[in-house]
Formats: C-alpha cells, sequence, structure tokens
C-alpha cells in the first residue's frame, strides 16, 4: 500500500504544479466532468467477486482523462475513490490500491497513448476515437491490470493467467464503451471532452472554417 501511495501523490504532485483547475469554471467540460464524478464513485463501488476470487471492476479513468485531461482526471480521482470506499464498505488499504491500479495508472497510460497518437499518427478523427477511446482504454486497462495481478497477492484457487484474462475481458468491454461514448460526445457535444480540438482534427479555425 506504501507504494502505491507515494505513486499516487507523485502523480498528484505533477497535476496540481499544473494548475488544471485555471479557467475550469468557464470551461465547456463541466457538465460532463460533474457526471463523471457523479457515476463513477457508484461504479468503484459496485465491483463484483465471481467464484474463485476474480474481481470485476470497472474504472473509467480513461474516460475521464479524454473528458477532462490528464492533470484534473488526477485530482478528481481521489474523490472518486475514497466516495466508492465509502458506498462500497471498502478498507483504506482497498481504496488506494484502487486509486493507483485502477484508476492513476491507467489514466497516465491514456496520456502517454494520447501524446504518441499526436506524435505519430495523423490527426484524424476516427484516430482519436479509435487510438484513445476503443483501443487506448483496453490496451492501459490491460496493461495496468496485468500489473497489478503480478505485483499484488492473487486470490485463493486463483490463477494468475485467468486473472490477467478477466482484466483484458473487462478491458476491452469497458474500451469499447469508452469509444461509444468518445463518438458521441464528438457528434453531439465535442466541448465535453478536454483533449479534443475542431482546429486539430477537423481542420476548423475559431471561426468554424
Amino acid at each position: 500500500m506504501l507504494l502505491e501511495l507515494l505513486l499516487v501523490l507523485a502523480a498528484a504532485g505533477v497535476a496540481a504544479s499544473l494548475r488544471p483547475w485555471r479557467g475550469l469554471a468557464r470551461s465547456p467540460v463541466r457538465p460532463a466532468l460533474v457526471g463523471c464524478l457523479l457515476v463513477l464513485p457508484l461504479l468503484w463501488a459496485s465491483q463484483r467477486a465471481l467464484p474463485g476470487g476474480l474481481v470485476l471492476q470497472w474504472s473509467g479513468a480513461p474516460l475521464l482523462v479524454m473528458v477532462a485531461g490528464w492533470p484534473l482526471a488526477v485530482l478528481a480521482l481521489p474523490l472518486v475513490a475514497v466516495a466508492g470506499a465509502w458506498l462500497g464498505g471498502q478498507g483504506l488499504e482497498a481504496a488506494i490500491g484502487l486509486l493507483w491500479w485502477n484508476g492513476v495508472l491507467p489514466a497516465t497510460g491514456l496520456l502517454a497513448i494520447g501524446a504518441a497518437l499526436r506524435r505519430w499518427l495523423p490527426h484524424h478523427l476516427f484516430i482519436y476515437i479509435l487510438g484513445r477511446g476503443f483501443f487506448g482504454t483496453t490496451l492501459c486497462l490491460g496493461v495496468a491490470g496485468t500489473l497489478a495481478t503480478l505485483w499484488q497477492p492473487l486470490p485463493a484457487a486463483t490463477s494468475a493467467s485467468d486473472l490477467v484474462l478477466a482484466h483484458w475481458l473487462m478491458a476491452s468491454g469497458e474500451g469499447f464503451a469508452t469509444g461509444m461514448l468518445a463518438a458521441i460526445f464528438v457528434a453531439y457535444r465535442p466541448g465535453w471532452l478536454a483533449t479534443h480540438s475542431d482546429r486539430l482534427y477537423l481542420g476548423q479555425g475559431p471561426d468554424g472554417r
């Protein structure tokens, strides 16, 4: 738990140094951010254990990064973890573990994937939706789940291969849902995505040209 807490504090320190709350009062992402902060604690509190100790857990961190950007997402995730732990009756150790493995780590992974996509691939709308929403979410959550399996003690009567498979299946399901939501937001509420830019992905300037 100590290492996970230190990693979370380090990420939060970097995020806070960027002061992402500046301009938030006038930002169009506020409705989506508030919606995420209301829904994600419920999802974090509703984890379900299958026979053998496998736990199904939704993250939502990649979507939060797409909506609010990495700095705000990292600062908001502790609120999600605390509220989710309280609603789900979880202890502090479980909350900190989820905060790192289920929140900050995949959020940081999607930040890296987004930077790589902007650096090495064309600035195309479908690359944004597929790269970040579908495949990026699946990849960062699957890798985070695999690393958590290798780091944490295995549940009783559970093999590492089964747990890794469960993480990747959950990651693929969340990747599909996140990609669908990203596509809907891009089509109808592009201002709700802090990581999206009409100028960058559609070639439109401030006047729409």
